[in-house]
Formats: C-alpha cells, sequence, structure tokens
C-alpha cells in the first residue's frame, strides 16, 4: 500500500510562487536594487536612532579632518567645533543608503539652519549630482580629502553619527533607519537646547 503525501493547500503554494518569484527579481541586475532599496525602507521603518549611554559616549578630541566640498572648496572639520553635527557616510549605489536618504532629506530641509549636515560619500561629484537631481534632493555633500578621525572610521555604509555641542558621539547607527522621525526630531531637539 503505497502512502499518500499530503497535498499542498493553494496558500503554500502561492507563497511558493511568491517566493520563487523574489528570488529571481533579486537575480535580475535592473531589479535588484530597486527590490532592496524597497526592502530596506521597509526595514528602517523599524529600525530606529537611540542616544548613546552617557558614559559610553566618545568623546572627539582630532577634530582636523579635511573635507572637499561639492563646489570644490575645502573645508575643516574643526570649523563644526561648538555645534550639533550629523555626519552621513553613504554612497549612490548603497541599497540601504538610498533607502534612508529621503527621511535625512527631510530632517536637512528642517534643522539644515540649525545642524552641520555632512554627508560623505566617496562617490565622484557628478555622480552624486546626477543623484541628487534624479531623486530631487538638495543636500550638500563632501569628499574625505584626509583619514577621518578615528572614533569616525567606517567599514560599513551607510553609518550615521550625531555629534553634541560638546564633541561626544550620542548616535551611531550603521544600516538604514528611519532619520525623519519623531524620536531622531527630539534627540536633535534636545541637544540643541544643551549650552556648552
Amino acid at each position: 500500500m503505497r502512502e499518500e503525501k499530503p497535498r499542498k493547500s493553494k496558500k503554500e503554494k502561492v507563497y511558493n510562487v511568491l517566493f520563487i518569484v523574489i528570488i529571481l527579481l533579486l537575480l535580475i541586475p535592473q531589479t535588484r536594487v530597486p527590490l532592496q532599496v524597497v526592502l530596506h525602507k521597509g526595514l528602517s521603518y523599524i529600525k530606529s536612532s537611540s542616544m548613546i549611554e552617557e558614559e559610553q559616549q566618545i568623546q572627539l578630541d582630532d577634530l582636523n579632518w579635511i573635507l572637499k566640498e561639492e563646489d570644490g572648496s575645502t573645508m575643516n572639520f574643526s570649523r563644526t567645533k561648538g555645534k550639533v553635527v550629523l555626519i552621513n557616510f553613504w554612497a549612490t549605489w548603497c541599497p540601504p543608503c538610498i533607502a534612508e536618504m529621503p527621511s535625512l532629506q527631510a530632517l536637512y530641509e528642517d534643522y539644515g539652519d540649525e545642524v552641520v549636515f555632512l554627508f560623505v560619500t566617496n562617490d565622484v561629484i557628478e555622480t552624486v549630482e546626477a543623484f541628487k537631481e534624479k531623486r530631487g534632493f538638495n543636500f550638500k555633500s563632501v569628499q574625505p580629502v584626509t583619514k577621518p578621525p578615528e572614533a569616525l572610521l567606517t567599514s560599513s555604509i551607510p553609518r550615521t553619527l550625531i555629534i553634541s555641542k560638546n564633541g561626544a558621539i550620542v548616535v551611531d547607527e550603521t544600516g538604514a533607519v528611519n532619520w525623519n522621525s519623531a524620536s531622531v526630531r527630539a534627540q536633535l531637539d534636545a541637544l540643541l537646547a544643551e549650552s556648552l
């Protein structure tokens, strides 16, 4: 007597087909990045930014870091001393970077006059400008000319740090985050209200 295999339900068949379609879409170069961006955008709403406990915050003492601005001029990171700074390490080809960029742009629009935003990339300026124009972004990006201070070295992107007026790294997040959230805005408001 042969034992009959249990039949798959319609629901299981649909899930299997969806799984195969998603795998195929991830294998096709033209659909891979857009699909990854959508997935990272969804994950960014789950992951939130949190303040580092005061006793674990790293103090930036070395502020000597030369950056090249989009217009070709250079700036020294030391000019941010005494200000709230948001540093985002990113690239135009990085799906999680692309996923979180609209939230950073919204934050930049609202806090750009009070917070120093440094969007740090190694991408060629023409590539960055085309990327920003296509998506309607107006933030200014910079390229590193010299090695950043030890505490800012990164091997993965996106990485975003928020530095207080007294030079302490109070937020350090890797991966896509929804930066245009009430909690991040509350963090920035609190940091801006602090005196030196």
